[in-house]
């Protein structure tokens, strides 16, 4: 097998870890500010050992840091670009109209692209 680049490698990565709508969900509770696993429990409706396991995800990927304050972790975005790299998405939805909705191997028919757990990439 041919070796990958590691920018691609690196890149793929990342979007691997926010291929999820949960951990999206997630990130754009925290463009809001801090929260808390039970503050993101209670917006999201998700149970708490999920909600967890995204953010153990997220961190994994450097993409959210965690505060701790007493017996809390108080969990933000650790890079602002996240933000300007999924207003970059939501711009390139708009464009492709519902083509990528419709996708038959990530659109809304197609298989859930991510399990709920943190996967270390292929190598």
């Amino acid at each position: 097998m041919a070796e990958v680049e590691p920018g691609l490698r690196r890149g793929a990565a990342l979007f691997h870890g926010l291929a999820d709508r949960n951990r999206l969900a997630i990130v754009r509770q925290l463009a809001g500010g801090e929260r808390r696993v039970v503050d993101l429990t209670r917006a999201l409706g998700l149970a708490q050992g999920t909600v967890s396991g995204h953010l153990a995800c997220l961190r994994d990927c450097g993409l959210i840091v965690g505060r701790p304050e007493g017996r809390q972790m108080f969990y933000s975005l650790a890079h602002a670009e996240l933000l300007d790299l999924l207003s970059a998405g939501e711009q390139l939805l708009a464009l492709t109209g519902d083509a990528v909705e419709l996708c038959p191997n990530y659109g809304s028919t197609g298989p859930d692209p991510s399990p709920t757990t943190h996967e270390e990439p292929a190598r």
